[in-house]
């Protein structure tokens, strides 16, 4: 009889477990659970707006000298004296140097002596040939005489021109005893010093001259842009050219398209565009890496929303339009873009609101507030 009711007494237990278990369950599925509140997130956000904007074509170029000279001796002889400092600004003709020039005094005075001596033997020729033909009509000499007179005269002109240009020839190779500065520019480092002999065959020269103003950049454009910039020469006037440094940031000079070249390479698809500098603050320097900015056109009465606001996705590119403090993923056609600001060609409207900061935390739906401070 105990035994019995030791099972009774435990399956009492078990069945007022499960019931327990039961009403606590049901207790608790009838409750609901509460929402978090989502807390509006801190952006800042602008206007959509109308205006115009410049249209540029980005490239990296190349600074380039209009003239770039290697000042060489065109007479052998021992350097006496250099008239510049390295770096020094020179202008076309300023003398950079100077070679011994007794040699070629020595040669001038052979020639100029040559020249006396023949030049008094033709004088001499000529009166005896017009004696000569006093006598051929006196019958005094013969008409053989007369023309190996004439003959005679015709060496002493011949000695007396080649004489002239032996003379001419001295007086050139004395000038070029005194090297001067072909173009204007800056000298760069010496290359030989006072007192060494130098010969118009060395290669190295006595030093390089680069014009600095003006000054060219060489940029490349790609083939699909090539329509463009042509029709925007058609248009008229000359295309303004900005170039900035390596940061693309700081503004090196403004310039003017000067030419575009005639053929597209092959291998990379692009064609060599030039353009030329005042370069009056000297910012340029010949074989410096720039960035170009070709200004192709501009736009009027365009749609514009600063570059940070647009975003993209695996579906294209979109904005996050605030409307009563929430954000509203909008699709847009974006078209000319820059790095702050890009034009707008579909999916807004004058006025409308988008996030420009903070959208890296922002979902469809979600409440935003404003930042207003400045």
């Amino acid at each position: 009889m105990k035994k019995h009711f030791t099972k009774r007494t435990w399956i009492l237990v078990i069945l007022l477990i499960l019931g327990s278990a039961w009403f606590i369950s049901s207790r608790l599925a009838g409750k609901q659970p509460e929402r978090p509140v989502q807390k509006p997130q801190l952006v800042r956000a602008t206007a959509a707006r109308l205006g115009s904007m410049e249209l540029f074509i980005q490239a990296l170029g190349t600074v380039s000298s209009p003239n770039t000279v290697t000042v060489k001796s065109r007479v052998d002889g021992q350097l006496m004296a250099l008239h510049f400092t390295e770096g020094q600004l020179v202008h076309a003709g300023d003398l950079l140097a100077e070679i011994d020039p007794r040699p070629f005094e020595v040669q001038l005075q052979q020639a100029q002596g040559a020249l006396a001596r023949d030049e008094a033997l033709l004088k001499d020729a000529e009166l005896d040939l017009i004696r000569y033909r006093k006598l051929i009509k006196e019958q005094s000499v013969s008409q053989q005489q007369l023309q190996t007179q004439e003959s005679i005269v015709g060496q002493h002109r011949g000695a007396v021109i080649t004489d002239k240009a032996a003379v001419a020839n001295a007086e050139l190779q004395l000038s070029y005893s005194r090297i001067s500065a072909p173009v204007p520019g800056r000298v760069g480092l010496k290359k030989v010093d006072v007192g060494n002999m130098i010969r118009s065959a060395d290669s190295e020269g006595i030093v390089v001259i680069t014009q600095i103003r003006p000054m060219h950049v060489i940029f490349t454009l790609v083939e699909k842009q090539i329509p463009a910039v042509f029709a925007a020469m058609r248009e008229g006037g000359p295309l303004t050219v900005e170039v900035r440094g390596q940061d693309n940031k700081t503004l090196l000079g403004t310039g003017e398209l000067l030419t575009i070249d005639n053929q597209i390479d092959t291998a990379t698809g692009t064609v060599k565009a030039k353009a030329v500098f005042a370069n009056k603050e000297r910012s340029l320097f010949p074989n410096q890496f720039v960035n170009a900015r070709l200004k192709v056109k501009t736009l009027e009465q365009a749609l514009i929303i600063p570059t940070s606001a647009v975003q993209r996705n695996t579906e294209g590119f979109f904005v996050y339009r605030v409307e009563e403090g929430r954000t509203h993923s909008r699709a847009i056609s974006p078209g000319y873009a820059s790095d702050s600001e890009t034009v707008v060609e579909a999916g807004l409207a004058e006025g409308d609101i988008v996030v420009t900061d903070g959208v890296d935390r922002l979902r469809d739906g979600m409440p935003v507030i404003i930042d207003t401070k400045p």
